[in-house]
């Protein structure tokens, strides 16, 4: 009698990568977000060869609430980006890297909360001034 299939559910994700598969998942996500922003940003900048009034105008408008978290998730991208990768070059290169990544992994997770638990206030209290 062959046996029954496990659903999707009842096993955890599709992929059942567990922390290597998450930890690269949110390194192409961080990945993509820092290369959207820096093409912005390479492009508002560029405006004040265009336009002095213009760029003022953009960078006038970035000065908003919304920007500000948007700056606050920007700045958690590039912590988490630059962690993982400094995890990935371990992983390669060190002979038991392997052996350790998901301790590793748990590791780049830790730190980056500390990173964001000492900016979040600091930066929020700039965004609403407090």
């Amino acid at each position: 009698m062959p046996e029954p299939r496990r659903s999707v559910l009842s096993t955890g994700t599709l992929y059942r990568g567990r922390e290597g598969m998450w930890s690269w998942v949110l390194h192409r996500i961080t990945g993509v977000a820092i290369y959207f922003f820096l093409l912005v940003h390479i492009l508002d900048t560029a405006l004040i060869r265009v336009s002095p009034e213009a760029y003022n105008a953009v960078m006038e408008s970035y000065k908003n609430p919304v920007m500000g978290v948007g700056e606050l998730f920007l700045v958690g991208a590039v912590g988490f980006h630059a962690l993982n990768g400094l995890r990935i070059i371990l992983v390669d290169f060190w002979k038991v890297g392997t052996r350790h990544h998901r301790t590793m992994f748990w590791g780049v997770l830790g730190v980056w909360a500390v990173l964001m638990i000492g900016f979040t206030p600091r930066h929020l209290m700039n965004v609403f001034g407090g």
